[in-house]
């Protein structure tokens, strides 16, 4: 693939592993230089923060590396629909030390809600995040939660920092655009924000005149407009009361309200970094429209955290872990694994009669679930009993659309095949409309189906019917060979209910889109795109958190030997990097549920103008053409978004 045109590139050595990209994005590629310097120690309060540093802004697809390369300062335009995640970054560089000796400086980033026009606002903390970007292996990929709507971050002389900004849009969101700014200032390394002290006695006050706002408002329902606006206008003076207390008058200066979260934080001295969000009135569904399941190791969660099998710690941790996933429009499932790579797959470890089957198999957000073929806690009811019961609760329920059996991993000869038929036997035998779902690359090695392996492997779908539902193929068998989709499909049976996923794991390696440590952000985004354009109907990923095994919370993240940097973790236990056990998403899961949004977008599209059209505007701005061709850069992204945007609003 060609340059991405990072001035990086040629300026500087790249770090090892990383391949830049990103570059268009309205920023320029110019580098931002002090126009005079600063000479003996500096006191960051008195030096305007555009002299000790250089911040610009990158997309989300850029890997913003330590030895990035300053650029000028631009405002940041974003679209994004309702119920959707948009990020960008910003880069900070120190220019000068003012620190001390150990760092160059502290800064620090303020944030302000996002306000439109008619006074709809994104809030800080609610609707906008901020996260550090901190490297794994010397590559920019665990996004570290910092505290709004003000937080503190150390620079080191001569490298690039970068923070990760997301703006989430509620579902209910009204249009419109909306406009803020993140004020970024050089402060003082023992610089602490001014602590608000009010006393007993006033808050007492202050509650008494905020409850007489509420008692005035409260009773307007069918009273006459004349006293709605007198019962405002006193509302309104009681509320400029409250404000003009002396519990507000630091916030005020002789020319009215000043937005300061510190003494030395004057907005002269600070870096203004411009947002504007266009939220249009697509709303993506809570439902995702590709179901995209994704295993989590919970043996993984049971060495580190130190909860046992089965007790009430491994069920709110596994609770936990679910919950918060949710949000990346993806469908966890957790899993371990046996011999032969037998693996027992369960999306809710309580059994289906339990109220918190229902709580997680309901959930919206939720677009397949997988049950188990065996007990998850050994109990009473075990073998045959034990699947029959579970199955019979489940298919009485309006979720039972969603539920599927993954029973084994990549079968590789007759005995694995046979065991799958045996087991799928059974399920059907209590549910024929249950759906089995079965990873392969291959047909089984010691009774070769075809001539050539890859005949094989077509033959697998007729070698297993009708004892798998959901023929889930790795994307590494196609390579570089889009042609070969057809291929496939003309095996399976869709009218009865057959369908075909993929998935991707080790392979396919660079250049293919796939989710390793150090790929591009386009090869990271791309994995959905090449999803859409082939045309499968769900998607597959074996691990989340599966990195080496260690006993501790807060233990190094050591990735497995033998696989791709990255392969298989896609985040990270919080303790790694802060105190907070929140887990840490990593940029290349970002990724991922920006491809996913992606993926909404063009159905929206294809359905008013028909798939064929959806795949030429995928393909005419350059986003994705194929698995060795699609864009290094993030323009061609934001163009194919703007023109579903303005061919496809209401």
């Amino acid at each position: 693939m060609e340059s991405s045109g990072n001035p990086q590139e040629v300026m500087v050595p790249p770090i090892e592993g990383l391949a830049g990209g990103g570059t268009a994005y309205g920023w320029s590629d110019g580098a931002s230089h002090s126009s005079a310097p600063l000479k003996g120690s500096i006191d960051p309060t008195e030096v305007p923060s555009t002299a000790l540093l250089h911040v610009w802004c990158m997309p989300s697809t850029a890997n913003v590396g330590s030895q990035e390369m300053p650029r000028h300062l631009e405002p940041v335009n974003l679209l994004a629909a309702r119920n959707e995640r948009e990020s960008i970054q910003i880069a900070i560089r120190p220019k000068v030390t003012w620190g001390g000796t150990c760092i160059a400086g502290v800064v620090q980033l303020h944030c302000n809600d996002l306000c439109s026009a008619s006074g709809d606002r994104l809030v800080v903390g609610q609707s906008l995040t901020v996260r550090r970007v901190m490297p794994v292996l010397g590559v920019p990929d665990a996004l570290v939660p910092l505290v709004v709507p003000v937080s503190h971050i150390s620079l080191l002389p001569g490298e690039t920092a970068a923070v990760w900004i997301s703006i989430d849009i509620p579902s209910a969101q009204p249009p419109g655009v909306y406009e803020g700014e993140i004020s970024i200032t050089a402060v003082k390394a023992d610089a602490e924000p001014t602590a608000l002290c009010v006393g007993k006695m006033e808050k007492h006050e202050l509650y008494k005149e905020l409850r007489n706002c509420l008692n005035i408002m409260e009773p307007v329902d069918q009273k006459p407009m004349d006293e709605v606006v007198e019962r405002v206008k006193s509302a309104s003076s009681n509320l400029r009361n409250v404000l003009q207390s002396r519990s507000f008058l630091e916030f005020f200066s002789d020319n009215g309200p000043v937005d300061m979260m510190v003494e030395y934080a004057t907005s002269t001295q600070s870096v203004h970094v411009k947002l504007t969000v266009t939220v249009w009135d697509f709303t993506l569904p809570a439902t995702p429209s590709l179901p995209a399941v994704f295993g989590i190791s919970d043996t993984v969660i049971e060495d580190r955290f130190g909860v046992e099998h089965g007790s009430d710690e491994w069920f709110e941790e596994l609770d936990q872990q679910f919950k918060w996933l949710l949000q990346y429009r993806i469908s966890p499932y957790f899993c371990r694994w046996g011999d032969s790579m037998r693996v027992l797959t369960y999306t809710c470890p309580w059994p289906a009669d339990h109220p918190k089957s229902d709580e997680f198999f309901s959930d919206p957000r939720l677009a397949a679930y997988a049950v188990p073929y065996m007990p998850v806690i050994l109990s009473g009811d075990t073998g045959s009993n034990y699947l029959q019961k579970e199955i019979e609760t489940l298919k009485t329920k309006a979720h039972w659309k969603k539920a599927y059996f993954y029973l084994w991993d990549e079968p590789l000869n007759v005995e694995h095949f046979n065991s799958i038929r045996n087991m799928a036997s059974e399920i059907h035998s209590y549910a024929p409309d249950a759906r089995v779902l079965t990873t392969y690359y291959c047909g089984p090695s010691d009774a070769p189906l075809a001539p050539t392996s890859f005949e094989g492997f077509l033959k697998v779908p007729k070698y297993l019917r009708p004892h798998t539902q959901i023929y889930c193929t790795s994307e590494w068998v196609l390579g570089n060979r889009e042609d070969l989709v057809k291929d496939i499909v003309a095996e399976l049976w869709p009218e009865e209910g057959e369908e075909w996923w993929t998935y991707v794991c080790m392979g396919p390696s660079d250049p293919h889109p796939n989710w390793h440590l150090g790929m591009r952000g386009t090869q990271h985004r791309a994995v959905m795109w090449r999803v859409w354009k082939e045309g499968g109907t769900g998607f597959l990923y074996w691990g989340l958190n599966c990195y080496e095994k260690a006993n501790i919370a807060s233990a190094e993240i050591r990735f497995r030997r033998g696989l791709p940097p990255g392969d298989g973790v896609l985040y990270y236990p919080g303790e790694v990097f802060s105190p907070s056990h929140q887990p840490v998403a990593s940029v290349r899961l970002e990724r991922l549920l920006s491809g996913l949004q992606d993926i909404e977008y063009l159905r929206l599209y294809a359905s008013k103008y028909g798939r064929d059209e959806g795949l030429s505007l995928l393909e005419r701005t350059g986003v994705y053409l194929g698995p060795e061709r699609y864009t290094v850069e993030h323009l061609p992204i934001d163009m194919m978004r703007g023109e579903i945007y303005s061919k496809c609003r209401t």
